[in-house]
């Protein structure tokens, strides 16, 4: 009878469909927590909503005025009760009404998150493309000049905190040269063709901030990727035969070390994002982080859990599909 109590465990791999659902109840999991915790932040803020709103008047007005006020907008109701009216809402898709802007919670979101993708993702994109070029190149030539300069250089630029980047470029190319507008994301009267090159215009300070740092980490990690890379067997192999370096290094090295940047940039989105709000606020870019810095002063709890929430989505969607598609893109993680 043969021996079998030394016999290697058998490996049991989860079915790829299962192995999706199980993230998607982790996230969903990770999704209500989310939600309670928007809810009870804004809540935690010292401040009165309604003193916000009607201002110094509040100070001579009348204390059934403001309890009126109060109770037209649920303030006076228990924290369980309007909890229970915020799970409501979100399920029906009433996300309430903001009293900043004085508009549906969702017109405000759907106007700025607009422009906040519009500054975030081609940022991620860019920032990408540029490391995985300027980290493989500083990985093939390691220890040289070149290698030594593009990694101090990106080391610096992620030292810096983004918004003092920001108002030193600010200053700079606006207030003193006059090259680029002083802030917001548009001219008056721009149309067309004309509106696109006016955006971009624009743009172009805030974008240069947020690729450079996220640009300064995914360099980072493309470079130390493919150097450990650069030793294994295959990419020897593909030098004995032959083949040019730029070949090696970018069919080879390169296409290897992308796995690592997939999940970097899923992990960092939410860092991505945290430092484009700050950006925004500096360049008063009208995305969500100059809408999360106005719903701030005024207290406008509809406003910031919503803003808050769709924030959160954004990067727990990032990370599902890093998660998912990480298997493909690394086939030892199978």
């Amino acid at each position: 009878m043969a021996d079998v109590s030394n016999a290697a465990p058998v490996q049991r791999h989860e079915h790829p469909t299962a192995a999706i659902g199980s993230r998607a109840v982790r996230y969903l999991a990770a999704l209500f927590v989310i939600v309670t915790l928007n809810f009870l932040l804004p809540r935690m803020m010292p401040g009165d909503p309604v003193m916000n709103i009607v201002g110094e008047e509040a100070y001579y007005g009348s204390g059934e005025v403001l309890d009126a006020l109060r109770a037209d907008l649920g303030l006076d109701e228990a924290l369980h009760v309007q909890y229970g009216r915020y799970m409501t809402g979100l399920v029906t898709g009433d996300w309430g009404y903001s009293y900043l802007y004085l508009q549906p919670v969702r017109e405000s979101i759907t106007l700025h998150l607009r422009w906040t993708l519009a500054l975030v993702l081609p940022s991620v994109v860019l920032a990408a493309l540029l490391a995985a070029l300027l980290g493989s190149i500083a990985a093939w030539k390691r220890s040289s000049r070149t290698d030594v300069g593009l990694s101090g250089a990106h080391l610096l630029i992620y030292s810096m905190p983004h918004y003092w980047l920001a108002m030193l470029l600010l200053f700079m190319f606006s207030f003193k040269l006059g090259w680029f507008p002083l802030g917001r994301a548009t001219s008056a009267g721009a149309s067309e063709l004309p509106y696109l090159i006016d955006v971009g215009w624009h743009m172009f300070l805030p974008l240069l901030v947020v690729t450079a740092f996220k640009a300064a980490y995914d360099f980072l990690i493309v470079r130390n990727s493919v150097v450990s890379i650069l030793g294994e067997d295959y990419v020897l192999m593909a030098q004995a035969k032959g083949l040019s370096g730029m070949a090696v290094l970018f069919r080879h090295a390169l296409r290897n070390a992308l796995a690592p940047l997939v999940t970097v940039t899923a992990i960092q989105f939410g860092m991505v994002l945290s430092g484009a709000l700050l950006v925004e606020v500096v360049f008063s870019w009208p995305g969500m982080g100059t809408l999360i810095y106005d719903a701030i002063g005024a207290r406008d709890y509809p406003l910031l859990q919503s803003a808050f929430l769709i924030i959160a989505i954004c990067v727990l969607i990032a990370n599902f599909i890093a998660d998912v598609l990480y298997p493909y893109l690394d086939p030892r993680t199978r």
